[in-house]
């Protein structure tokens, strides 16, 4: 495959971190703060991964924060890249943890983060295309469009007339 064409398994990032008591608040929980920051930099790896640039932090979509991740647990992160646009990038990342004792494993949060990329003088620069390859990618690359018209609704970036994807859930066919 080409470098201006991209499946989506030549850019997936797996990475663990152990929570330690600095990463933690006064209850031993894993703090929301180093959370965001372990999936920025997941993210920002499966980024360069994919586009073979350096990429920035364009967006965060909403991240919820499930159950608690504990002191002593192991973060496992699990990025892809959903579909690249012109410059920018929709990466998917779900975060499980894990208390290797008990063998307690769960999903603790997922959040779409959008990455630019740029050529070494920080211009944006076109990304790799993604080809989808299974119904689940499939469907993730679909719903990229519509999750970049909101965003850019939300950002002021677009008119909400201008959102063709968003409105066809909303009309009559």
């Amino acid at each position: 495959m080409n470098n201006l064409v991209k499946s989506p398994s030549e850019s997936i990032t797996v990475m663990n971190e152990l929570v330690l008591p600095n990463d933690t608040n006064t209850l031993n929980n894993l703090m929301g703060g180093r959370l965001l920051h372990w999936m920025d930099i997941v993210a920002a790896i499966t980024g360069q991964k994919h586009s073979g640039k350096i990429v920035v932090t364009a967006s965060v979509d909403s991240v919820s924060f499930g159950k608690c991740i504990k002191l002593g647990d192991v973060v496992t992160l699990e990025a892809k890249v959903t579909r690249a646009f012109n410059t920018s990038m929709e990466i998917h990342i779900v975060v499980w943890a894990e208390n290797i004792p008990s063998g307690e494993k769960f999903k603790s949060n997922e959040a779409y983060y959008t990455f630019v990329s740029l050529d070494r003088n920080g211009t944006p620069v076109k990304a790799p295309e993604l080809k989808p390859e299974t119904e689940d990618e499939q469907k993730k690359f679909e719903g990229a469009l519509r999750r970049r018209q909101l965003r850019l609704i939300l950002a002021g970036k677009m008119k909400p007339d201008e959102a063709t994807e968003l409105k066809a859930l909303f009309l009559p066919d």
